[in-house]
Order: C-alpha cells, then sequence, then structure tokens
C-alpha cells in the first residue's frame, strides 16, 4: 500500500427492509484498504445483500453507507463502479459463451470507460495479459468462454473483475461448486493476491470456512441480518463465533492458515 490505509467501506446502522422483512439489521462496519475481509453465515443472514450495497447496487432502508469515501444516495454510482470489482455467479451468467477469455477480460476496461482508441487499447492489451497470467489463465486467451471448466470460468470472472484495477474487490461465493481440485487452486490463487499490498480491499462471501484463502485477515459473522461477530480472524471466527452464527455445535480448527470446520 502506498502510504497510510483509507476506509473504502463505511456502514453506519445499515438496515434493509424487502417485502416488509428486515434483511439486514443494524449493520455498523468498517473496511479499510489494507484488509481482506471473509463474510460467513447460513443462508438467508443477508450476505449477498450486504455485498450489494458494498457494490453501489443497492442502497440501505435506513442508515447510512459510505463506498469509497462517497454516501450512496448522494453519488452518480456510475462514477463508482469502475473502482469496484466485483464476481458473482449472476455476473457469469451474462458473459456470452462464444467469446474469448481474453475478449472477456478486455471489455472490462471499454465497458467502464468506452475508450477505442489505440493508444489505450495497447497498455490495455499488455494489462489484460498480465492479469490473464497472474490467475492461471495464460494459455486460455483464445478459449471460448463457454468451454472452460467451472474453476476456470470462475478464475476468468476474477480476472474481468480485477482488470480496470479496483480500490474494492467482492467476490460472491468465488468456490462455489468447484471441485476439490479446482477450489484449492482457485483459494491459493486468492491467498497469493489477498498477500500481495498492492491488491485492493477484498470482500468475499462463503458458505465455508475451507475456503477462506491465507492472507485473509478480518472476519464478519452474519445470522438474521444481524452480526454476530466482526474483526480480525483470531478474535471473530472461533468455534463459538460459528456456534452462535449457525445454530449447531461447531469445532473449527486452523492449520498454518487455512481453517476447518465440523459439528462438535
Amino acid at each position: 500500500m502506498g502510504g497510510m490505509a483509507s476506509t473504502v467501506l463505511e456502514f453506519r446502522d445499515v438496515s434493509v427492509v424487502r417485502d416488509g422483512n428486515l434483511i439486514l439489521d443494524s449493520v455498523t462496519w468498517s473496511v479499510d484498504s489494507d484488509e481482506r475481509w471473509v463474510v460467513l453465515g447460513p443462508n438467508g443472514a443477508g450476505k449477498t445483500t450486504l455485498l450489494q450495497i458494498a457494490a453501489a447496487a443497492m442502497h440501505p432502508s435506513k442508515g447510512s453507507a459510505h463506498v469509497l469515501e462517497e454516501s450512496l444516495g448522494k453519488v452518480d454510482v456510475f462514477e463508482l463502479r469502475p473502482m469496484i470489482g466485483f464476481a458473482s455467479t449472476a455476473m457469469a451468467r451474462k458473459i456470452p459463451r462464444n467469446e474469448t477469455v481474453l475478449d472477456v477480460v478486455l471489455t472490462a476496461a471499454y465497458s467502464v470507460t468506452g475508450r477505442w482508441n489505440e493508444e489505450y487499447e495497447e497498455i490495455d492489451l499488455r494489462r489484460a495479459h498480465r492479469v490473464l497470467q497472474e490467475w492461471g489463465l495464460e494459455g486460455f486467451a483464445e478459449r471460448k468462454f463457454g468451454s472452460l471448466s467451472d474453476g476456470e470460468q470462475k478464475r476468468v470472472q476474477i480476472a474481468r473483475s480485477v482488470m480496470t484495477d479496483p480500490e474494492l474487490l467482492l467476490l460472491d461465493e468465488p468456490a462455489a461448486s468447484l471441485d476439490l481440485g479446482a477450489r484449492e487452486e482457485l483459494v491459493g490463487l486468492l491467498g497469493g493476491y489477498a498477500s500481495s499490498p498492492a491488491s485492493p480491499a477484498i470482500v468475499m462471501v462463503t458458505h465455508h470456512v475451507e475456503e477462506i484463502p491465507q492472507g485473509f485477515t478480518h472476519a464478519l459473522l452474519l445470522a438474521d441480518g444481524k452480526i454476530v461477530a466482526a474483526g480480525p480472524l483470531a478474535e471473530s471466527l472461533t468455534s463459538q463465533t460459528l456456534t452462535d452464527t449457525f445454530g449447531l455445535s461447531i469445532d473449527l480448527a486452523e492449520a498454518d492458515g487455512r481453517y476447518a470446520a465440523r459439528a462438535a
């Protein structure tokens, strides 16, 4: 990080009500530029909604949310969004299956700025190749997106979301549905990325502690739209906080910065 860490997300007393249901309940939470957060909780806990607000894709019903120091509701979100990388299954469905991997990643730069001049194209092309290399995809540049395995597609989505050099990276269950080999490959790449001081702040939603990469620093545990625990991993991710979050006695084990959990 160049210089001091800055605050990239600031939720103050954020609630979200949808169809009379309280999806998020008075969430106060902040993320600094040098932090890597994992968000854990059962289905329906409000994790995806939390990420939607962080992505400037939804406003709180109550309370205030600042994203990259801009207040949601007072800022043009189209100016914010290029600075936010977001990878989710919903967004993956919008990627044309017959587009080449290089184009999937490259067009992130164009969709953001609409810049089609050749001077940029050269810079963007170099960056796209570098990003593909970072995510173990250099051999796939000319392959069609639809021909890739689940794990390869996931890595392409993440490569696309970091192409614009965002200040905040949001990952919605990046390892969901992957087989063991593909998951471990992705978690390893994410761990390397999270450990680099040049990387942006990261918030990753997951269902499984096994998917938490090395290099992640903080955890937010949500249940019924409320925060159960939030802070540095060592304090916020424990057998007790997992038990409280999932409503079942859970034993947590940690080895070499990787976690495993099972019913006690």
